[in-house]
């Protein structure tokens, strides 16, 4: 089986939920592989998103780009609907003035959902970039 970002829209991934929304810098864009383009928080913590796989995929490494997250929680499902999530990874970051925090986390799971919650951040506003998950598709939902 072929790796790839599981976490790109061209790959059927895609953001069900967002806790807060700008529409100059609408959720998808964690997911649309453009470098230029983020999500931001609207205030107040915490703020998630859920991205849906629309399929059972194996991850074996994740990479999230950031600015100002202070503390970070990714959680999982592997149920056909988003429920079910299950904590995976929390992270405590460390702030970076001025450029991107680029965190690298090398876990592997399966999972059908990913839940990103931003549980704290250095300032009001936090912003992803991008979110990337090397892996590969295991089976569709059936």
């Amino acid at each position: 089986m072929r790796k790839v970002d599981l976490c790109l829209s061209s790959e059927g991934a895609e953001v069900i939920l967002a806790t807060s929304s700008d529409e100059k810098h609408p959720p998808e864009s964690v997911i649309d592989g453009n470098p230029e383009t983020f999500w931001t928080t609207t205030g107040m913590f915490p703020q998630e998103f859920i991205i849906s796989f629309h399929k059972h995929v194996r991850i074996e490494k994740l990479v999230i780009q950031s600015y100002l997250v202070r503390t970070l929680r990714i959680e999982k499902s592997t149920s056909k609907e988003p429920v079910d999530f299950e904590q995976w990874i929390e992270r405590e970051f460390t702030h970076t003035e001025g450029q991107l925090q680029n965190e690298i986390m090398a876990c592997e799971c399966s999972a059908t959902y990913l839940r990103v919650i931003i549980v704290s951040a250095f300032d009001h506003f936090a912003s992803v970039h991008s979110i990337s998950a090397e892996g590969v598709a295991i089976s569709d939902l059936s």
